[in-house]
């Protein structure tokens, strides 16, 4: 199974250190747009089945619905993948949000507040998405996954091993419970700082931002591009 994973596009970010800056807000925000098109357009040209979109995907204060709209005619581009969104905590699935007013194209699944579990040719997708800007428990740590001849992929945003305040209000989730749960692959969000190491193909995995949202953000960042088979 081959799939891509990313997080934290963070469209319609008000780039606040940038915004004195004459354009430069503007332009960065038209990177975002660019930066996603890509990501779409490799996933048409590889006929890839799997985009997974681990939360923040938009800025809820600031989002356009022309923002939106752009973003679901790409995802229309692609009638063939399934796309499967887990609401972060700038993104939450909340009463006036995107994900519940707009009518998003058949091939997206939006997960929600409880731990869901979606069954596909392939594998099980459970998913879980923020319903407040804040989530200091998602329920993961009393859920279980039904055994399965076929692959289990979770995804889910959040903090692993959160030692502080703020961490924990983030979903703070322990890496040894979650590996311990049998997940043959966890798509994370939250931290944009990239978390993989194609060496040892690691199972929970942080693709980090999509592009630079700032100064502090140095180093790769991009999509992760993976394919995982049932051992």
């Amino acid at each position: 199974m081959k799939f891509v994973h990313i997080a934290d596009m963070h469209f319609d970010s008000p780039f606040i250190n940038l915004s004195d800056k004459e354009t430069l807000g503007d332009l960065r925000r038209l990177e975002q747009r660019k930066a996603f098109k890509k990501a779409i357009e490799y996933v048409k040209e590889n006929n890839i089945k799997y985009l997974f979109i681990v939360g923040d995907l938009y800025e809820h204060k600031y989002i356009k619905k022309t923002t939106i709209e752009y973003i679901n005619k790409l995802f229309e581009e692609i009638p063939e993948s399934h796309i499967f969104i887990s609401p972060g905590n700038h993104d939450p699935i909340i009463k006036n949000s995107y994900y519940n007013q707009f009518n998003w194209n058949k091939n997206v699944t939006i997960f929600g507040s409880k731990i869901e579990k979606v069954e596909t040719e392939e594998a099980n997708i459970y998913g879980f998405g923020f319903n407040d800007f804040y989530c200091t428990d998602s329920g993961i740590e009393d859920f279980n996954i039904e055994k399965s001849e076929k692959l289990n992929i979770l995804e889910i945003h959040g903090t692993i091993d959160g030692a502080n305040l703020e961490d924990k209000q983030y979903n703070a989730m322990s890496k040894k419970m979650l590996l311990e749960k049998g997940f043959d692959y966890i798509a994370m969000g939250h931290i944009h700082k990239k978390d993989y190491n194609t060496q040892t193909m690691q199972k929970i995995v942080y693709p980090g931002s999509t592009i630079s949202l700032g100064f502090d953000e140095i180093g790769e960042h991009g999509m992760i591009v993976r394919r995982i088979r049932k051992r």
